[in-house]
């Protein structure tokens, strides 16, 4: 006889450990063991949370070097079935060899489970019988628990799920999460219906008055946003380092739609606008794709929702400066362009139906299509075509975690019929879904990717850009990294061109995500190993960097309603000099809407305790050298990072934490 010795550690989560019995079985290249149950000598399970208890599995001769293991989980008699999470098995063999089985997902039922030994293998690398079965036998399960469902037709497809408790175990939140999650979004209405303000469907009769809301949520950067939300500077810098930097690009040339001349603006060192375009010095923000968007009715009153043109100018000072600013797309006597020289409150007001019309174009381009549902596509299409040993599953399962079940709840609590974002933004009504599929079918391969999107609108020497120089370092990093794995395994295009896994996973991204559209750029296949790093650097900086930049800050910005209003209850002014306080407040959007509103910001941009930072790996699926090797100079490149970016954090007046590694998550988990 010959004896395997077996180490079974069980995941540190809650609820991780089982009362039932766990059986093994071992099947090599040579042969297969008996089922055998994992007990202590004490005779019960000895599989509990955090532990790594040692087995022996006995066999008459060696079997072989391991490929698979088999687990199984039956409960005991008068016992209630229970939940699992192995972490991993570890598995001395006879010949002195260790093998790593990593599974980290959670046991639920009595089925067989099958887990492969840790070596990354490609399709073509996996030349063993039971290894291509284990393979096979492993995708046609997932293609069974992750099928592809269709939201609304124009929008990526999404995953096919009855609620949370019918996602698969291994996608669920922990109850950490879970407790945590709900905890918070139930607090934060409390606490509004105790002040009475849910209910409160009146207009706002003094601004100050918006301190009540959540008098003990504040932020650094939600108090400094109070008091200067109404200065130029801010508003410029708000293009920039806020929570939408997507949108401002340098203005070479004016559109026709917006008539601005050189009498009209005063430009800091007297140059006409010409010139300062020519010099690099003028910026344009267009939110045209509004333009035409039926505005949502909210508490019976029909909402305004401008499409605005902003011209912005970068001073000799190197501050960004809005110039002038056209409230809708088409110039009119009733559509005046309104500039800094105009009344306190006809600029003011201009500018807050920009910010208006920023907060929705953010919500629904910038966040939710532009990295929860990409994010969605990318976790199913490698959930399914993907199997737990190849090397593309490794490198990608981290940055998928939590995002089926945070998707599905914003499609319920969120942009339902009875969504917050439906009920109360000013783009939430019926032109919602037409304003997504518009979104969808302008996006672009290269605006994913942040060197190109930057260069591309023109953005390379505008100063005091944070989103953009902390997000082309953290891209860089990203993508030297992804090199390394990837080229560790793919030695050349043919072996890319070859990986039939591959090309179903980035061909399903193309149908299911981008919907075939062959005009965004996204290739329907991979023909060589830099377009596969590329596309996978896109990948991960879409889940973790791009998403922690407009999302994250999204209280520290709409905290302070004024600054961001969800929607507007009154149209702008057609001709100016009627602008006053007291309409700015009428045009205010009702208690109720602002306190939704805030309180979902709050929710939104609350860090899990269970958080993963980007680049930290709890779960070990590399299991050779250099790979780990890699993972470490990784983390490492980011910890540099990190620090570069706290080290200017100190000299700046509102730091810029939103692409700091240490602050990103490794995934769109909220």
């Amino acid at each position: 006889m010959v004896k395997y010795e077996v180490i079974v550690y069980t995941g540190n989560l809650a609820g991780a450990a089982t009362m039932n019995q766990v059986f093994i079985k071992l099947v090599g290249t040579e042969g297969e063991s008996k089922k055998t149950w994992l007990a202590s000598l004490k005779g019960v399970t000895d599989v509990i949370r955090g532990a790594a208890p040692g087995f022996n599995v006995s066999c008459p001769v060696s079997i072989g070097k391991l490929v698979v293991i088999e687990l199984e989980k039956h409960r005991l008699p008068l016992m209630p079935e229970d939940s699992w999470f192995p972490a991993k098995v570890e598995i001395k063999s006879p010949e002195g060899d260790t093998y790593i089985f990593p599974i980290y997902r959670w046991i639920a039922d009595s089925k067989v489970q099958r887990f492969r030994e840790a070596t990354a293998l490609t399709v073509l690398e996996d030349t063993h019988h039971l290894g291509r079965y284990s393979r096979q036998q492993e995708l046609k399960e997932r293609e069974d628990d992750y099928r592809w469902d269709s939201y609304a037709e124009g929008l990526p497809h999404i995953m096919k799920t009855e609620g949370p408790n019918s996602l698969p175990c291994e996608v669920r939140f922990s109850f950490t999460k879970t407790t945590e999650f709900f905890y918070t979004a139930s607090t934060g209405l409390t606490e509004l219906k105790l002040k009475g303000l849910v209910s409160f469907k009146k207009t706002w009769s003094n601004i100050d008055d918006i301190n009540r809301v959540f008098c003990n949520k504040k932020t650094k950067i939600s108090e400094y946003v109070k008091e200067h939300w109404t200065e130029d500077a801010f508003f410029g810098y708000q293009f920039l380092n806020g929570v939408n930097p997507m949108l401002i690009r340098r203005c070479e040339a004016l559109p026709s739609n917006f008539p601005v001349t050189d009498d009209m603006v005063f430009l800091s060192g007297q140059c006409g606008l010409e010139d300062e375009m020519k010099n690099g010095n003028i910026f344009l923000c267009d939110y045209k794709q509004l333009d035409g968007l039926q505005p949502n009715i909210i508490n019976g009153k029909k909402q305004f929702l401008m499409a605005p043109l902003v011209l912005l100018h970068k001073t000799p000072d190197d501050k960004l400066k809005p110039i002038a600013i056209q409230l809708k797309q088409t110039p009119a006597d009733d559509n005046p362009i309104f500039f800094p020289t105009d009344s306190e409150y006809d600029w003011l007001m201009a500018k807050i139906f920009v910010r208006s019309a920023d907060f929705n174009e953010h919500q629904l381009n910038v966040h939710l299509l532009r990295t929860h549902l990409l994010a969605e596509v990318f976790a199913v299409s490698l959930l399914r075509n993907m199997p737990m040993v190849h090397p593309l599953y490794k490198l990608l399962v981290p940055h998928t975690r939590y995002t089926l079940q945070i998707n599905h709840l914003a499609r319920l609590l969120l942009i339902s019929k009875n969504g917050i974002f439906t009920q109360f933004a000013a783009a939430g009504g019926d032109g919602m879904l037409t304003l997504l599929k518009k979104y969808l079918s302008s996006m672009t391969y290269t605006s994913l990717c942040i060197p190109e999107d930057i260069a591309e609108r023109g953005l390379e020497s505008i100063p005091n850009f944070y989103y953009r120089d902390d997000g082309l370092k953290f891209w860089d990093i990203v993508q030297r990294f992804v090199q390394g794995i990837l080229g560790h395994y793919y030695k050349d295009d043919c072996a890319v061109e070859q990986d039939s896994e591959l090309q179903r996973w980035i061909s399903d991204i193309f149908e299911h995500g981008f919907l075939s559209n062959e005009c965004t750029g996204i290739p329907k296949s991979l023909t060589s190993v830099a377009e596969l790093v590329k596309f996978v650097t896109m990948v991960i900086f879409t889940c973790s960097g791009q998403h922690s930049a407009v999302n994250t800050g999204q209280y520290d910005y709409g905290g302070w309603m004024p600054n961001t209003p969800i929607s507007l209850q009154r149209p702008p002014p057609t001709k100016k000099g009627t602008a006053s306080k007291e309409t700015m407040l009428q045009t205010f959007p009702d208690v109720n809407t602002t306190v939704q509103g805030m309180s979902t910001m709050w929710l939104l941009s609350k860090q899990s305790s269970d958080f993963v930072a980007f680049g930290q790996y709890p779960e070990d699926h590399f299991c050779e050298e250099i790979p780990r090797k890699l993972i470490r100079d990784f983390q490492g490149e980011l910890e540099v990072l990190s620090a570069v970016i706290k080290s200017r954090n100190k000299g700046l007046e509102v730091p810029y934490t939103y692409m700091d590694p240490a602050e990103v998550e490794n995934s769109v988990a909220i």
